[in-house]
């Protein structure tokens, strides 16, 4: 399988998964939705895990389940709490500044020296995510006006589950088969999703279920769980972590494509310039539109001060393998 095709594969169902999942909500609750979409389809996987199965060591072990927490339980959490408020195609957008977070994090926590044209990249990009973030002040009235704000900060602070995700997960993807990772981190996300499906249980009931919820569980189960996310494992194997991040970018065409017809949302003047001072942000910084600077998460200056150097050597050593 080509890991470039699979890799665009995966993005267009994730991009078309905001407006799908926003759709479902209408009738669903979220973490139901959640715990339905990765449970079932880690089950889907079992099959091909029979016979296959690998021998992991207890760092692999622990690995999975840094991804399986950060990039399911809390990506998943934050971003659908965050989706049932906002307009679906700020999803996207918001999540395209991952590299801000990468870059904030070497910095604050590694010791990074900033440099004056990638600050300066980044923080236009980050003044095109308060663009998105904040646009809403210009529209409806202050209810709808804190209810959105409140869901595009709620994506926001998501994304650092995925950044996260993708940091622990890199060396294991390396050696773990697509279909093994895959089964055993969907489960494991999974449970975290329990508690608060039985909360939402208590007022709502499956026999409530209408289309919109069973398209919002085939597509979330089939498709933008257990294809992409194995797509993604398996590019993600293949090529380096870096050159992956210019998929994401497919994204947000996606979602406005598929938002246009089934929620009525439309791009609009705030919109496009938060777009473009995201995505221009990140070419100023690095020359290249898909800058996802994961290699400075390499980097530690001896002088750390008062944070736990042992932390610090512990993410760099996990950093360093995701090259």
């Amino acid at each position: 399988m080509n890991p470039i095709l699979a890799l665009i594969v995966a993005n267009v169902i994730w991009g078309a998964a905001s407006p799908i999942f926003k759709f479902a909500f209408t009738n669903i609750p979220p973490f139901t939705l959640a715990f339905l979409r990765f449970f079932l389809a880690g089950l889907i996987f079992v099959p091909f895990c029979i016979g296959h199965w690998q021998k992991l060591t207890l760092r692999q072990w622990l690995e999975l389940m840094l991804v399986a927490f950060f990039g399911i339980s809390l990506n998943i959490s934050f971003y659908f709490i965050g989706l049932e408020t906002t307009q679906s195609i700020n999803a996207p957008i918001i999540a395209s500044s991952a590299p801000i977070i990468i870059y904030a994090l070497s910095i604050v926590f590694l010791g990074e020296k900033p440099k004056s044209k990638k600050t300066f990249g980044m923080l236009i990009s980050l003044l095109g995510v308060l663009v998105i973030i904040f646009s809403p002040f210009f529209f409806g009235g202050q209810r709808m006006v804190l209810g959105e704000i409140k869901g595009n900060i709620l994506i926001f602070i998501s994304n650092i589950g995925a950044v996260l995700q993708t940091l622990f997960g890199k060396d294991s993807l390396k050696k773990i088969n697509a279909y093994q990772a895959s089964l055993i981190t969907f489960l494991a996300g999974s449970l975290f999703f329990i508690p608060y499906m039985n909360t939402e249980l208590k007022t709502w009931s499956f026999s409530q279920l209408n289309s919109a919820g069973l398209i919002g569980i085939v597509f979330g189960v089939v498709l933008c769980s257990a294809l992409a996310y194995f797509l993604f494992y398996y590019g993600l194997s293949k090529i380096d972590a870096g050159d992956a991040g210019i998929f994401t970018y497919i994204d947000p065409v996606a979602a406005v494509v598929i938002a246009i017809p089934l929620l009525h949302e439309y791009p609009d003047l705030f919109y496009f310039l938060g777009s473009f001072l995201v995505f221009g942000g990140i070419y100023l910084a690095e020359g290249r539109i898909h800058w996802h600077p994961f290699h400075l998460l390499k980097k530690m200056e001896k002088n750390v001060g008062a944070i736990d150097k042992k932390i610090l050597v512990r993410l760099a050593e996990l950093a360093n393998k995701t090259n």
